[in-house]
C-alpha cells in the first residue's frame, strides 16, 4: 500500500507572500488532448480549491455516491480525492450525514484501519459496508474506510507514525477514491499476517492487529463493477506556466470496453509492478527505480541536489531555483530481469514554488511545482505527481486485466 498525501494540500498562501523574487517562470506544458464529456462511464473531475476551508492546490476531485446496502438511503458525496496509487474507497466521517453498517471479522468484532501516508500522517477509522455508483457503474456491498468515524483511542502502531488527518481541514478532501492497480490495498500480505498500523478488529474499548482476508479488504472499487472494469482514463487539459484557477476534467472507466474508451494506438505501454505499481526513472545519469504515477499527490517529488530548495517554513522541501528549470526523464517500464523494459522521454518543468503561489494566490492547478521525496526507507523514488497529468491522457490497466493492446498492471500515455 503506497498512499501519499499531497504536502501543500491545504496551504494558506497569504502566509507565506512575503519573500519571493524574480519574474513569471516559465514551463513546459503536455500536449493538447481530446477530454470526454461526462455520461455513463465518464465521471467529471475537477482541480479546484476543494472542501470549504480547505484551499486546495493540484488535487483532482469527483463525486461519488453511497448508498445503505440495498436500500435508497444514499448520499452524493463531493471533492472526493482521485487516487491511482491506492486502492479503496475512505469517506471522512464529518462528511457523512448516512450511517453505513459496521463490517465485522468473522468473531463479529469490528473492523478499523489505519491508513499510513508519505510525510509521516494518518488517517484511524472503522470500515463499513456501502452501496457504491459513479457515473452509471456500481458496486454492492463495498468495504469502505470511515475516516475519524471511530470513539476508540487511536492505537499506539497507528499514532506513532505521526499527525492525525481525520478532518476534512487537515485530510483536505471529503474522502479518496482510490484506483491503483492493486485489487487491494493490502493483498496478500494481510491474510497471512497481522501487519503493525493496518487493519484492526476492535471491540467496545479496545483495537488489536488482525488479519483480514482478501473479499474484506478495501477493494479498488472500479475492479468490482460490472462491466469497464479492467483500468481507468485520467483526461486533463493543459496549464500554463503560471497556473490555473481551476480545470476541468474527466475519469473514463474501462479502457477497450465501449466506444469513448479506446486505447490510443500512439501511447507507450509501461508495465508497472503488480504489489507496488512501480516502474523506473532515470534523470540527468541518476535512476529512480521506485518511481510511480500519482494522482493523489500535488507535486512532483524526486531528490535533486542541484535544484534550489525553498527557504520558506511554510514550503519546506518544495524547490525555489531563481529561475525555471527545464528537464527530461525517462521512464523505463517494469521486467522481471530489471532490464530492457519500454521507454518514454518525459518533458516537465519545476518553477519557483514560491513564486508561483505568491503571483497567482487565488489558482488551484500548477503544472510545474516539484520538491524532495521524503518518504522513509524509499530514496530512490520520483513520485510523477498530479502535475504529470496535465495535458495527457493517461491509460491505467488494473492487475489480472487487460485491454486490446496490453495485460495489466500498466500505465500508458
Amino acid at each position: 500500500m503506497n498512499l501519499l498525501r499531497p504536502v501543500i494540500l491545504g496551504l494558506a498562501v497569504a502566509v507565506i507572500a512575503a519573500c519571493g523574487s524574480g519574474g513569471p517562470p516559465k514551463a513546459s506544458p503536455g500536449p493538447s488532448n481530446p477530454i470526454a464529456t461526462p455520461t455513463t462511464n465518464v465521471a467529471a473531475a475537477a482541480v479546484n480549491g476543494g472542501p470549504v476551508g480547505v484551499d486546495a492546490i493540484n488535487v483532482l476531485y469527483t463525486t461519488v455516491t453511497v448508498c445503505v446496502p440495498a436500500t435508497t438511503t444514499c448520499q452524493a458525496i463531493d471533492n472526493v480525492e482521485i487516487d491511482t496509487q491506492s486502492s479503496g474507497l475512505r469517506i471522512l466521517a464529518s462528511a457523512l450525514t448516512i450511517t453505513l453498517p459496521p463490517a465485522l471479522d468473522s468473531n463479529g468484532n469490528a473492523l478499523a484501519e489505519c491508513a499510513q501516508f508519505a510525510g509521516g500522517t494518518y488517517s484511524w477509522g472503522p470500515l463499513a459496508s456501502a452501496d457504491m455508483s459513479i457515473a452509471g457503474e456500481s458496486v454492492a456491498a463495498l468495504t469502505v474506510e470511515i475516516i475519524g468515524g471511530s470513539s476508540i483511542a487511536v492505537p499506539t502502531a497507528c499514532a506513532a507514525v505521526g499527525n492525525a488527518e481525520d478532518t476534512v481541514a487537515t485530510f483536505g478532501a471529503n474522502g479518496i477514491l482510490g484506483v491503483g492497480t492493486p485489487a487491494q490495498d493490502c493483498g496478500a500480505l494481510c491474510v497471512a499476517s497481522t501487519e503493525p498500523g493496518f487493519y484492526y478488529a476492535c471491540t467496545a474499548t479496545n483495537c488489536v492487529p488482525t488479519t483480514v482476508d482478501i473479499v474484506s479488504q478495501l477493494q479498488n472499487p472500479a475492479t468490482l463493477f460490472a462491466t469497464d472494469n479492467n483500468g481507468v482514463i485520467i483526461e486533463l487539459p493543459s496549464v500554463s506556466a503560471t497556473g490555473a484557477a481551476s480545470l476541468s476534467g474527466v475519469i473514463v472507466f474501462g479502457i477497450d470496453t465501449a466506444t469513448n474508451n479506446a486505447s490510443s494506438t500512439a501511447a507507450t505501454v509501461l508495465p508497472v509492478q503488480t504489489a507496488t505499481s512501480y516502474l523506473s526513472a532515470q534523470l540527468a545519469g541518476q535512476t529512480y527505480a521506485s518511481s510511480f504515477l500519482d494522482t493523489g499527490s500535488n507535486a512532483l517529488f524526486f531528490n535533486d541536489s542541484s535544484l534550489t530548495q525553498c527557504t520558506n517554513p511554510n514550503l519546506t522541501g518544495f524547490y525555489c531555483p531563481a529561475s525555471t528549470e527545464n528537464l527530461s526523464a525517462t521512464l523505463i517500464g517494469y521486467t522481471a530481469s530489471g532490464t530492457g523494459g519500454t521507454q518514454r522521454i518525459v518533458d516537465f518543468s519545476i518553477a519557483n514554488t514560491l513564486n508561483l503561489l505568491e503571483a497567482n494566490s487565488s489558482f488551484a492547478a500548477f503544472s510545474n511545482i516539484g520538491g524532495t521525496y521524503d518518504m522513509t526507507g524509499i530514496a530512490d523514488t520520483f513520485d510523477f505527481g498530479l502535475p504529470f497529468f496535465y495535458g495527457r491522457n493517461v491509460y491505467e490497466v488494473f492487475e489480472g486485466k487487460s485491454s486490446s493492446v496490453a495485460s495489466g498492471p500498466y500505465f500508458a500515455f
